[in-house]
Formats: structure tokens, C-alpha cells, sequence
């Protein structure tokens, strides 16, 4: 799995990790994160994600 970097801050989410700020469970894939996932840190949107790896 894939970890991705927020553009906006800088936030990694780490599936490995998952988000759980964000009720996101670890072993979560950024691909099965809701659509209207928000970065827990500056509220940017999953479409202003990367792959980090």
C-alpha cells in the first residue's frame, strides 16, 4: 500500500497507519478512503494528494 503526501501542508497518510483523527482504521488504502476525505491537518481535499512512495 501506498503512502500519499497532502500538496497543500505536507501530511503523510500512511495506510499502514490510517487516520485515526479521521475514524479511518489502519489497513485502510487511500483508494477505499471516502470521497470526501479531508487532510486531518489542513483540510485539504483527497484530490490534493500524491503518491509520497
Amino acid at each position: 500500500m501506498e503512502r500519499y503526501k497532502c500538496i497543500i501542508c505536507g501530511f503523510v497518510y500512511d495506510p499502514e497507519e490510517g487516520d485515526p483523527h479521521s475514524g479511518i482504521a489502519p489497513a485502510t488504502d487511500f483508494s477505499n478512503l471516502p470521497d470526501d476525505y479531508k487532510c486531518p491537518v489542513c483540510g485539504a481535499g483527497k484530490d490534493e494528494f500524491f503518491a509520497a512512495d
